[in-house]
């Protein structure tokens, strides 16, 4: 079944509101989210009228397309009877392979030019990707991936609201909470570390950043009408330079962390660095001693509590202590 622009971005805005579980969608509500994807990508004013949005949910549950469990609750809520469906999720059609090859085709032209230069890894993917689609066989490559991860979701409509500049109201429930929180939040960037996603964002009601992690988030929406806060403060295509993992506040600091790394480890940590900072102070039969310049941070101490007695903390004194402490607690454990 052929889909045009306009129709693929009735079928990903219903889809992404379909998978918002903290709120329940009747069909005026959907229209109003639809009309409003249209007029913000392509500039239409009429918006979608009621019939249009009623096919499109029947085209949707269509065995030709995507076959959705799109269910009526109550003769008036729309959902998705399966939870951790979405239609993005759906498996490629001879005509997408078609497309998305000539994608690829134009992307590794592109590769070769420097300003480019970090495509390669995306590309490996797609390819990997549309091969097992034409095939059905095995993969060439595997990347790193958690399936079983939680919050990917919520990586388009944030994506979105960054671009756009607008506010979102966010359902959120950190690890050690009890309840969920509900806030206004203005966010700035989303970020990648070891498989989980952040956004580093403002609350409404504080003045500092925050980062929230998505698989904790259990609910979120655009605020069309509320002002949206530009933080001047931070450049944030600098804001992880001097930081392991995603732990950090503009006003940490980083520090000179100097470490001395066994011989049969130096391979490993010559190869790939610990931070883009590390520099070595000195080598000798033994051991080298290298240097990093980062944030103290909980990542930080994990990365080097990984390598065990390989790696030896020499300054600052206070991480010194921490890496210490963790390790004659964790001997205790053993007796």
């Amino acid at each position: 079944m052929a889909l045009n622009k306009l129709a693929l971005i009735r079928y990903k805005t219903i889809d992404e509101c379909l998978r918002n579980r903290g709120r329940r969608w009747t069909l005026e509500n959907l229209i109003d989210k639809v009309s409003e994807a249209l007029y913000e990508y392509e500039g239409i004013r009429d918006g979608v009228s009621k019939r249009t949005l009623q096919l499109d949910l029947q085209t949707m549950r269509s065995d030709k397309l995507y076959s959705a469990p799109i269910v009526v609750q109550e003769r008036k809520y729309y959902t998705y009877e399966d939870p951790t469906f979405s239609i993005t999720q759906s498996k490629l059609t001879s005509a997408d392979l078609q497309k998305m090859n000539e994608v690829v085709g134009i992307l590794k032209h592109l590769n070769g030019f420097n300003h480019f230069g970090e495509m390669s890894e995306m590309i490996a993917k797609l390819e990997n990707e549309l091969q097992r689609s034409r095939t059905h066989g095995p993969d060439i490559i595997q990347f790193e991936s958690n399936p079983l991860l939680k919050g990917l979701n919520w990586i388009d409509p944030l994506y979105k609201a960054i671009a756009a500049r607008r506010a979102v109201l966010i359902d959120y429930r950190s690890f050690r909470a009890r309840s969920t929180k509900q806030g206004v939040y203005y966010p700035y960037l989303l970020k990648e570390y070891r498989n989980r996603w952040f956004v580093i964002c403002r609350n409404k009601a504080q003045r500092h950043l925050v980062t929230l992690a998505l698989d904790r988030i259990e609910g979120l929406e655009e605020l069309l009408k509320e002002t949206y806060y530009t933080y001047k403060e931070v450049d944030f295509n600098h804001y992880f330079d001097n930081v392991i993992g995603v732990t950090k506040s503009e006003k940490d600091n980083p520090a000179k962390v100097v470490l001395s790394v066994r011989r049969d480890t130096i391979p490993y940590l010559l190869t790939k660095p610990l931070h883009a900072s590390q520099t070595v102070l000195k080598e000798s039969e033994q051991e080298i001693i290298i240097q990093i310049e980062v944030v103290l941070n909980f990542e930080l101490e994990r990365e080097i509590l990984g390598f065990g007695p390989k790696v030896k903390v020499l300054s600052p004194r206070i991480l010194v202590k921490k890496i210490s402490a963790v390790l004659e607690e964790a001997a205790g454990l053993y007796g």
